[in-house]
């Protein structure tokens, strides 16, 4: 987790405790080598956030490095390597959960699947139950997912049905507990212009602000 300086935002507006929110952002595009949309909306909500006296810590899922699972016992039996753990008591931490990705091959990029696959194991996100039905172990959370894409969004949500994000939504976060999931999309980013990309910070920074 990556410790979000106030100090580098505009002041705090005192929320209310009953308004104020503890709120974990992870930022998931896998490219560390330069800094990419996902950054910029990442640091925008935080921005916001922050400035609204939200509780904020922040994740940059790429600088874990962590090894993807491959059998089912190191999946249910073994600890989560260290920064897996750290993830997990970030995820306990929070109250919002905000996830921020590029869409690749109409889903999240592996890096962020196998994060999830890491951090939401047995007895921390779900608990097996004699009848084969998980007990789900992380509600009273929700959680908003941010995906950048090349084509246009409402091509990607009507025409190709969302069935990536939908499947994230439902069999991994919802199976945990963690909800509503709300998601907004932002396509055509190959092609849009500077006042298009100001309008998208813009509503991250509002997004913050209301801590959705």
């Amino acid at each position: 987790m990556t410790p979000v300086n106030a100090l580098a935002y505009p002041p705090r507006v005192q929320l209310s405790s009953m308004s104020a929110r503890k709120i974990l952002i992870l930022q998931g595009h896998p490219d560390t080598a330069a800094p990419h949309l996902c950054h910029a909306l990442a640091d925008a909500y935080v921005h916001g956030a922050v400035a609204a006296g939200h509780d904020v810590r922040r994740i940059d899922i790429a600088g874990l490095a962590l090894p993807l699972l491959a059998t089912q016992a190191a999946f249910e039996h073994e600890a989560p390597p260290p920064g897996a753990a750290a993830a997990q008591a970030d995820i306990a931490w929070a109250d919002h959960i905000v996830l921020i990705f590029p869409l690749w091959l109409g889903t999240m990029p592996a890096l962020v699947k196998g994060f999830l696959e890491q951090v939401l194991r047995p007895n921390f996100a779900f608990a097996y139950t004699p009848n084969g039905f998980a007990k789900k172990l992380l509600g009273g959370r929700s959680a908003r997912l941010f995906v950048t894409m090349g084509m246009p969004a409402l091509v990607y949500r009507w025409y190709f049905l969302a069935h990536g994000l939908k499947g994230l939504e439902r069999n991994i976060l919802v199976f945990a507990g963690i909800a509503p999931v709300r998601t907004t999309l932002f396509g055509g980013v190959g092609t849009a212009g500077a006042t298009t990309r100001i309008g998208w910070l813009a509503k991250m920074r509002a997004l913050g602000r209301d801590g959705v």
